[in-house]
């Protein structure tokens, strides 16, 4: 079994059927067995630019988000641990919904999918997206 935390970007490739999503990448996702995972984090990062105008979508953010999870994503929470985890990370990322990925990959074991190169320099497996 592989699980997979996607990064906010990737949820929103996947989403919207972008071409960015690399072709080795969507192999891995779509495997049998592969688990894919959707933090809460993300769907509020999205939210957000949503809300403010920066992010759009071909769909609206409260059909889509479901439609993920109708097609086998699942929700990963915020726990405790995931927000007590973010203070020991190294200063190499200033995202906050970033570092929350990383930390939530962390401690739950997953690998993070992203294109951000920022991510690689955590101690955490990740998977290129755009490869």
């Amino acid at each position: 079994m592989m699980d997979l935390l996607l990064d906010t970007h990737v949820a929103i490739w996947w989403m919207e059927g972008s071409d960015r999503l690399g072709s080795r990448c969507k192999a891995t996702l779509f495997r049998p067995g592969a688990r894919l995972w959707i933090s809460t984090a993300s769907v509020w990062e999205m939210a957000i630019k949503s809300g403010l105008g920066r992010l759009k979508l071909s769909t609206p953010l409260d059909e889509c988000i479901p439609d993920l999870f109708a097609r086998g994503a699942l929700c990963l929470p915020i726990s405790l641990n995931h927000a007590l985890a973010v203070r020991t990370l190294p200063p190499h990322h200033a995202d906050p919904f970033d570092r929350m990925l990383i930390a939530q990959a962390h401690c739950e074991n997953l690998t993070l999918v992203t294109a951000d190169s920022l991510i690689r320099a955590y101690d955490v497996r990740t998977l290129d997206a755009a490869a």
